[in-house]
């Protein structure tokens, strides 16, 4: 919509990775330093980490889009939750590899005698694995024995490794990734940008898609954007998308401090932007048993995340009805009159409502506990659904 009010090409805030809109701010630029170092190695193994939202995969897009193909052949995985032997499969499928039924042994030849194809026509292979947080020690493992293949003395595949903060950990200290460790030849942590770097960033985005001028930005608007955001690509493209549009509703030709501030607000409320400092989200496993797995992804119809969050809405009611009836039973108990001193065994039957008590007490907390986790989960589905609908997925559909 704001794209038309504004007269732009196209949408230059979408949060999918788009290597036409990369933007080399300083930590960018030591990342591809490093991937040049690397790849000019020609062995081994590339790690690149960063916060979620640092733009990663947009770095790894651009990567891709400005290799020479005549000299370097590159598959890419983004990885859910795989084993070793559906990693390989998912090797072989990018590159093009056609595997019949689930066999590794067969999908380990066919990768085998595809890279040995290559490197007579004078090609490397490069294998982008992006989200590596989510793979297990043994999907490591089966990555480090595809560096293995060999055509003499020289490597046949380099691979790039794309992960979150918590993958760098479990690299530096998982003893059983040794080997692995051994084998990495270049390292970056991908750090937010600097807070001087955003507004150029807003600004170059939207000369991608042909910006006039219109609409204007207060100056003031970069620094508040940079604090909201904590200067991560992604969060800069949420906030500054829902801005414009905003933007665009009202008619404006000027976004200045105060509109900035409302959106950021609205987001805030609504949990859609997170906090700048927080840690990463928890993966997917941490929340399975509030929603069902693959239920919901940032790519889910709205139908079957409403679905999601419907049930979880049921589950949270049902819980404080629970909750409220412990909470009467505790007062009930609390108020009983103390049994008379000259009935026999008043100890054990006061330490048997003592224990009753205490009991019921731990349930509450246990269920209050768990209503913290599912009121968490619902957030979280929000937060996608959001994503989901300032993608390109809805546009594509209709």
């Amino acid at each position: 919509m704001y794209d038309t009010f504004y007269q732009l090409t196209g949408r230059p805030f979408q949060l999918t990775p788009d290597p036409e809109f990369y933007f080399e701010s300083g930590t960018h630029r030591k990342a591809l330093s490093y991937l040049g170092y690397g790849l000019a190695q020609g062995e081994g193994f590339i790690v690149i980490t960063g916060a979620v939202g640092a733009g990663k995969s947009t770095l790894a897009a651009h990567l891709l889009a400005t290799i020479d193909r005549q000299r370097l052949t590159a598959g890419q995985i983004v990885t859910s939750r795989l084993d070793g032997g559906e990693l390989v499969h998912m090797a072989a499928r990018a590159f093009g590899i056609a595997v019949a039924g689930h066999d590794k042994a067969s999908a380990l030849a066919l990768i085998e005698g595809f890279l040995h194809e290559e490197a007579r026509a004078g090609r490397r292979c490069l294998l982008v694995v992006d989200e590596t947080q989510n793979l297990s020690i043994e999907a490591l493992e089966e990555l480090r024995m595809l560096s293995n293949f060999q055509l003499g003395a020289h490597p046949l595949l380099q691979i790039l490794l794309l992960g979150q903060p918590e993958f760098r950990d479990v690299l530096h200290n998982s003893p059983r990734l040794e080997q692995l460790r051994q084998r990495v030849i270049a390292t970056h942590h991908l750090d937010a940008m600097e807070p001087e770097e955003v507004g150029p960033y807003v600004l170059h985005r939207l000369a991608c898609v042909g910006w006039n001028g219109n609409p204007a930005f207060d100056k003031a608007v970069w620094a508040d954007l940079a604090t909201a955001t904590g200067c991560l690509p992604r969060r800069i493209n949420q906030v500054v998308g829902r801005l414009l549009l905003m933007g665009a509703v009202e008619q404006k030709s000027r976004i200045d401090a105060a509109m900035l501030a409302e959106v950021i607000a609205d987001l805030e409320r609504d949990g859609a932007l997170g906090d700048a400092d927080a840690p990463a989200p928890a993966p997917a496993s941490a929340l399975a048993p509030l929603i069902a797995p693959e239920a919901v992804v940032a790519a889910t119809p709205p139908a079957a995340a409403m679905a999601s969050l419907a049930a979880l809405h049921s589950a949270m009611t049902s819980q404080a009805e629970q909750i409220t009836e412990l909470q009467r039973a505790v007062l009930e108990l609390a108020d009983m009159p103390a049994a008379p001193a000259a009935v026999p065994a008043t100890d054990a039957r006061l330490e048997a409502l003592e224990a009753t008590l205490g009991a019921l007490q731990q349930r509450i907390v246990a269920l209050e506990a768990r209503g913290a986790e599912q009121e968490q989960a619902i957030r979280h589905v929000l937060t996608m659904l959001i994503e989901w609908l300032e993608s390109e997925a809805p546009r594509r559909a209709a």
